[in-house]
């Protein structure tokens, strides 16, 4: 018959999603540009760029799912889900690397420069050797064993719950009697998924808090002086991906609730732990570089 498919490939119909999503951003960037450059209306088309943005995301990913649920997922569609997905923490891994890099020519080549009352002062002709130290002189650094070794603590405990949670779906650990805090939820006592994914989304939204009062309290700025730039930089991208795997988790804990995912399909769960996982990874190289090898020796910030 013609028309009749022959293989185990998924042709999507065409899709106005793409080219709204591209319009919406390209809205939503502008309207960020205007706004931080005071032009009148910029707020307002940033934030209806950012609308149209979450409506496409969500419109886009609904219609992924639809797909699953009427079997358009095959075998080879969901492997090829899952390159892409590799493919992409690639990429991610090796944006990382950038912020990596720059941290490490700061401060293997360190700028003569002092930190002297919340104001970079560069040292004069000939005394290049004497200033050029890194952290720079004068400068207190936070102290990486206590709110960052907390957050490392956080994340570690966190990427142990994501994994119980895909071993409970794994092993359709699912349902059960609904008693205490966990039935208010609308959690039964023997369902590792929802349990899991719940205490994975709460341990990320507690890094994110601890973080931004990091923020709040950091001993010091952003601009001016290429330690702040750095350590905010790489850190700061590292909260985002955070909250974006938040975000991530928050959209499966919901199709859990509904019952979207079984035990040998599950691929938006899998990508979701995957992604988490790597954030997790990124995190320990961000402690042990930046936070201990990158302020050791530096005076500490008591605040």
């Amino acid at each position: 018959m013609a028309g009749a498919k022959n293989h185990d490939y998924h042709i999507l119909p065409p899709s106005p999603w793409p080219l709204a999503s591209s319009m919406s951003a390209l809205l939503m960037a502008s309207g960020a540009i205007m706004w931080m450059h005071s032009v009148q209306g910029g707020g307002w088309a940033f934030l209806a760029g950012l609308a149209a943005v979450l409506f496409c995301m969500g419109s886009w990913w609904a219609d992924v799912v639809r797909e699953a649920h009427n079997g358009d997922h095959t075998p080879v569609v969901q492997l090829h889900f899952r390159y892409g997905m590799i493919l992409f923490i690639a990429s991610e891994v090796m944006f990382f690397v950038g912020w990596f890099w720059a941290f490490f020519d700061f401060a293997l080549f360190p700028t003569a420069m002092s930190f002297v009352d919340g104001q970079v002062e560069r040292a004069a002709e000939g005394t290049a050797a004497i200033a050029a130290t890194w952290p720079p002189k004068g400068l207190e650094v936070i102290d990486a064993f206590k709110l960052p070794l907390l957050n490392t603590l956080i994340l570690l405990t966190s990427g142990t719950t994501v994994t119980w949670a895909h071993h409970a779906l794994i092993h359709n650990q699912r349902g059960g009697e609904k008693k205490g805090l966990w039935g208010a939820l609308g959690v039964g006592d023997r369902d590792g998924v929802l349990k899991g994914l719940w205490l994975t989304v709460i341990l990320g939204l507690i890094f994110s808090a601890i973080q931004a009062y990091e923020y709040m309290h950091a001993p010091f700025p952003f601009k001016g002086i290429n330690y702040g730039a750095a350590f905010f930089m790489a850190t700061g991208f590292h909260g985002f991906h955070v909250i974006v795997g938040t975000i991530f988790l928050i959209v499966c804990l919901i199709r859990a609730y509904r019952g979207d995912f079984t035990p040998r399909q599950h691929f938006g769960f899998e990508a979701a732990a995957w992604y988490w996982h790597f954030v997790d990874v990124v995190w320990l190289f961000l402690f042990v570089t930046i936070y201990v090898w990158g302020g050791w020796g530096a005076p500490v910030h008591s605040g």
